[in-house]
């Protein structure tokens, strides 16, 4: 049996740039991302390379509204309902987008 040495999350990193990559999961950790987020599996809401698969480069700006607006009734199945919160004020639009660029990268 082969020993993995990288998770699937640090290498998802790795291909992003390590530095960036690691500034990037940092600022989602500061703006309450991870409460209900994770790379590679559901949290509450829909893990972000389920995210990243919906929503192709051509979506970002709809990506960035909801994360902006919030909502409800996207991912359902996933959440059971729970909806997304907004983060607009509290993140700012630079930082959301930043976050949003960082989702889509996966």
């Amino acid at each position: 049996m082969k020993a993995r040495w990288l998770s699937v999350p640090a290498a998802a990193l790795l291909m992003l740039g390590s530095s960036q990559a690691f500034a990037d999961l940092d600022l989602a950790k500061k703006s309450g991302c991870l409460a209900c987020h994770s790379i590679e599996k559901k949290v509450v809401g829909p893990a972000w390379k389920d995210v990243a698969a919906k929503y192709s480069a051509g979506d970002r700006d709809a990506l960035i509204a909801k994360v902006k607006k919030g909502g409800k009734g996207n991912w359902n199945d996933v959440t059971g309902g729970v909806p997304m919160p907004p983060y607009s004020p509290r993140v700012t639009d630079a930082n959301i987008d930043t976050l949003v660029d960082f989702i889509l990268a996966l």
